[in-house]
């Protein structure tokens, strides 16, 4: 695939013309809103026409983060319990004329991607090589130069979410092993695919009187969900001991441990870890393999970890008590 992705490039860089210098890192950019989810639409889909023509600025190289927020998806009942957006890094590593060379990193994969500029509307078409059955095409532009707004739309209108939108911020990256969970991430709920929440939850037939009397209101809503014990330590920076985990929840100590892989920038193709770390401010998905940029100590925090993973119970609690 790496060899395909290379080609893909050079093709596209050497019938670029024109060579421009990249424009200096500008300062921290405001706030983005998320975008709402929209109906299932067979309506063609173009670049997006989402604001007025602005003052067309050269673009500089970087990384800009946000929310790969879905649009569009063939699944009517898009599982209710899985978030709606992914966490994207649009990573802009070369600039010619008209043309950008760059790569997406999201949900586990790193795809190259080659952009050429509309200069009448200022936006840009960027093409992924093709060869996965995920890559699409981005439309985007840029919004001063710390944000880039636009669309993607899957080459492949079969997947359950086939367009997504995005309003993406510029970020910088470094690893630092002081970052720490935030406080808010206790009590928030695992992902649970809805097959897997089937098996678990195995529906019961009640009589009409046992309803009337708000039998299995609770059971429809129970869920697992994640408790102080994993803010016992960042295991980053503290050797961690058996006494620290023996008793932990299985959901703890498993974000305890991929917590170490998302200080290293780490994208995950493991859903339920999406879930939890795409909503951590300071995550930045970087690179899709991290193992050779681990330390000794986190190493054996890893280790150690998953020794009483592997035999460690779920924690279950109910919703609207």
């Amino acid at each position: 695939m790496k060899s395909t992705a290379s080609l893909f490039i050079l093709v596209l860089f050497f019938a670029s013309s024109c060579v421009d210098t990249p424009v200096a890192s500008p300062d921290t950019p405001e706030e983005v809103q998320p975008m709402p989810l929209t109906a299932v639409s067979d309506t063609p889909t173009s670049a997006p026409e989402d604001a007025p023509m602005l003052e067309l600025l050269k673009p500089s190289k970087g990384y800009f983060v946000g929310k790969f927020q879905a649009s569009k998806t063939n699944d009517e009942d898009y599982d209710y319990h899985s978030p709606t957006f992914n966490k994207i890094n649009l990573s802009i590593d070369s600039i010619f004329g008209d043309s950008i060379i760059g790569h997406s990193v999201v949900a586990g994969n790193d795809r190259p991607f080659v952009g050429v500029l509309d200069s009448k509307t200022g936006k840009y078409t960027a093409t992924e090589p093709g060869d996965d059955r995920y890559d699409g095409v981005f439309y985007f532009r840029f919004i001063g130069k710390n944000q880039i707004r636009g669309s993607w739309v899957a080459n492949n209108k079969k997947l359950t979410v086939y367009e997504r939108t995005y309003q993406l911020e510029r970020k910088t990256f470094a690893y630092d092993k002081a970052l720490d969970l935030p406080q808010n991430i206790v009590t928030v709920e695992l992902y649970i695919a809805k097959k897997l929440r089937k098996e678990i939850f195995k529906e019961k037939v009640y009589t009409q009187e046992e309803l009337d009397n708000g039998a299995g209101s609770a059971e429809q809503w129970e869920g697992e969900f994640l408790t102080e014990d994993v803010l016992v330590a960042n295991p980053s920076t503290t050797l961690l001991t058996k006494e620290m985990l023996q008793n932990m929840y299985k959901g703890d100590l498993e974000v305890l441990r991929n917590s170490i892989y998302a200080r290293h920038g780490y994208s995950f193709a493991n859903r339920s870890m999406r879930y939890i770390f795409d909503n951590v401010d300071w995550y930045i998905p970087v690179h899709a393999e991290v193992k050779q940029d681990l330390t000794e100590l986190e190493k054996k925090n890893i280790a150690l970890i998953k020794r009483y993973e592997g035999h460690s119970e779920r924690y279950y609690d109910v919703f609207g008590r």
